[in-house]
């Protein structure tokens, strides 16, 4: 090292106090983030910023055998540092820090003043590193939190933590959830698919396990969205209509919805719904895709699913008995019938007109429409089930 630069140094060692406190005092004039910082977070960008300041000597005096001293500006920084403050802040940091050493060092010498630059551009991408890593760190964090999360939802082992665990994800579906069930390659586009649920106004939660893929999808409630706006808020697409536009991400083969539920924390329901749907929907023929796991009801519960028994029988089965025996008899006859309303009006000694009645009826108590084959079979398949869940025996009713 020559005599120039060995002098250089000892004086810039001499300057460092007088360096450090010119950056603190710039900080609080040029940086209004700065200003309101609480006194902690103002020591440890302090601190960064004298860091900076040695470094840079240390730098100065063997720029080839240190190339870590520009990234370990940023080793003396609290994590909660670099969580609460921006690269662009961060940025506006090193340059006043930059600004403050050039000013008062540069005018000694052309080499301090071409060292200043050099240095400033390592910081720079020391920076942009720092940053770099800890968006990874999350990145890789969310993705197992997230998985974590789906596989609660599936197995339907939530404890208290879930949601905290949720809200953690950033999840803005406040409103009803359900699960989309089906295959994928691995290398499917997950990113793709979440914006595709966004454009769709849903938020989604996404989990790969093998070949199969499963979104847990969700709404935000409109009369939230009214409240927080002046403008009405639009109508959200039924779930049905949000699968349908999320199926090019699946690979070919059954893709099953799972019932809506209240919000997340009740997803579990939905995920075993579609689940049993995944393994039986091949047995119906013409199933659409995506298929609602509650129009999978006949065969789910011939494959011996407890939920989808439960299904058939609170939700047709039990309305329609408590309703009017006389509905119950009538669609009975019905089915047994092939469905034809001659032949019921006949065993029940009523009008033909009278059936139709009691069909539409049928239809307003319970929502499903004894006309159509596919609805029949679900209906017979609920008297069969609420029969045998009555003492095995299809129940008298009186006419």
């Amino acid at each position: 090292m020559d005599r120039a630069k060995e002098q250089e140094l000892a004086w810039l060692r001499t300057i460092t106090g007088e360096l450090s406190t010119l950056t603190l005092t710039r900080l609080d004039e040029t940086l209004p983030w700065y200003g309101s910082m609480p006194p902690s977070r103002r020591s440890a960008v302090g601190l960064v910023a004298q860091t900076g300041i040695t470094s840079f000597i240390q730098w100065y005096e063997d720029p080839t055998s240190t190339p870590w001293i520009a990234s370990d500006v940023f080793s003396a920084a609290p994590r909660e540092l670099l969580r609460s403050i921006s690269l662009q802040e961060t940025l506006q940091l090193i340059r006043v820090v930059v600004t403050v050493v050039e000013e008062r060092v540069g005018p000694r010498s052309e080499a301090l003043r071409e060292a200043i630059m050099h240095y400033s551009r390592d910081v720079a991408f020391a920076a942009a590193d720092v940053y770099a890593r800890a968006a990874e760190a999350r990145g890789l964090w969310d993705a197992r939190l997230e998985a974590l999360v789906v596989d609660s939802i599936l197995t339907g082992e939530s404890d208290d933590e879930l949601p905290s665990r949720i809200a953690a994800l950033g999840w803005h579906g406040d409103g009803e959830a359900a699960v989309l069930v089906g295959s994928a390659e691995r290398t499917v586009d997950v990113d793709q698919l979440r914006r595709s649920a966004r454009h769709a106004g849903a938020d989604v939660l996404i989990g790969l396990q093998g070949t199969r893929l499963v979104l847990v999808l969700g709404r935000v409630d409109p009369a939230q969205q009214e409240s927080s706006s002046a403008t009405p808020a639009p109508e959200p697409l039924p779930f049905i209509e949000i699968a349908t536009r999320l199926a090019d991400g699946f690979s070919d083969g059954p893709l099953v919805l799972g019932p809506a539920v209240a919000n997340l924390v009740d997803a579990s329901r939905s995920a075993r719904a579609a689940l049993a749907g995944v393994a039986v929907a091949r047995s119906w023929r013409k199933a659409p895709r995506p298929v609602l796991a509650d129009d999978l009801l006949p065969e789910r519960a011939l494959a011996g699913d407890g939920l989808a028994r439960r299904t058939l029988i609170e939700q047709i089965y039990e309305p329609l008995a408590a309703h009017s025996g006389e509905l119950l008899e009538t669609l009975w006859c019905y089915l047994d019938n092939g469905r034809s309303l001659e032949a019921t009006a006949r065993e029940l000694f009523v009008h033909p007109n009278t059936v139709r009645y009691r069909l539409k009826k049928v239809s307003d108590v319970i929502g499903w429409n004894a006309t159509g084959a596919r609805e029949a079979l679900i209906l017979q398949s609920a008297l069969i089930a609420g029969s045998i869940a009555q003492h095995g025996r299809r129940p008298s009713t009186q006419k």
